[in-house]
């Protein structure tokens, strides 16, 4: 699937095995979206000309030459990608610090937004932090704790929303559309 990180298209593809990869998303070859290939078993063909690379970025297969064994300078620079807590993290491939911990929340969904953190701060002063906003709201008269993992985007922000489990994930995303339209208008609760 395409993605972005840091103003930077991405693909991001799990493996049959389910080895997560994040790359650039332009094949070596000629540039094209690798997010448009096609995963086939630990490896990611380019549609374009089906150049072949397993999970480390590294060439394994071009088709035109079959014989041929791709020198290893044809390669994808790999980013390090994990999966915790159901949430996909994406850093350089030399970062050493680990996610922070979301145990106990569970996904809801992801938006956009055409305003910042401190907006979204504004109008619900229950969540606290800087690109993981987290608090205990009122969704529906029942509490329900909330993460929001802020992505920006240029002059917008993708907002990936999860909530404490025993939660109404339903209400929760009805939450998050109504909270997003009180931040564009900059209207508080």
């Amino acid at each position: 699937m395409a993605a972005h990180r840091n103003g930077n298209e991405l693909v991001v593809w799990r493996s049959a095995s389910g080895h997560l990869s994040a790359w650039p998303d332009r094949c070596p070859h000629r540039g094209m979206r690798l997010s448009h290939g096609f995963v086939r078993g630990e490896t990611l063909a380019c549609i374009y000309h089906g150049w072949v690379y397993e999970t480390s970025g590294v060439c394994q297969h071009i088709p035109a030459h079959p014989a041929l064994v791709p020198p290893a300078a044809i390669r994808v620079e790999a980013l390090s990608c994990v999966e915790k807590d159901g949430v996909l993290w994406l850093a350089a491939a030399d970062t050493q610090t680990s996610p922070p911990a979301l145990t106990g929340l569970s996904p809801v969904r992801s938006l956009t937004a055409t305003v910042g953190a401190d907006r979204l701060r504004a109008v619900e002063p229950a969540l606290t932090g800087a690109d993981i906003l987290r608090g205990t709201v009122q969704i529906k008269d029942q509490p329900a704790e909330v993460c929001l993992l802020l992505q920006p985007r240029g002059t917008e922000v993708t907002i990936h929303a999860l909530c404490d489990e025993t939660a109404d994930r339903v209400a929760v995303s009805r939450w998050l559309d109504d909270l997003r339209r009180r931040a564009e208008l900059g209207v508080a609760a």
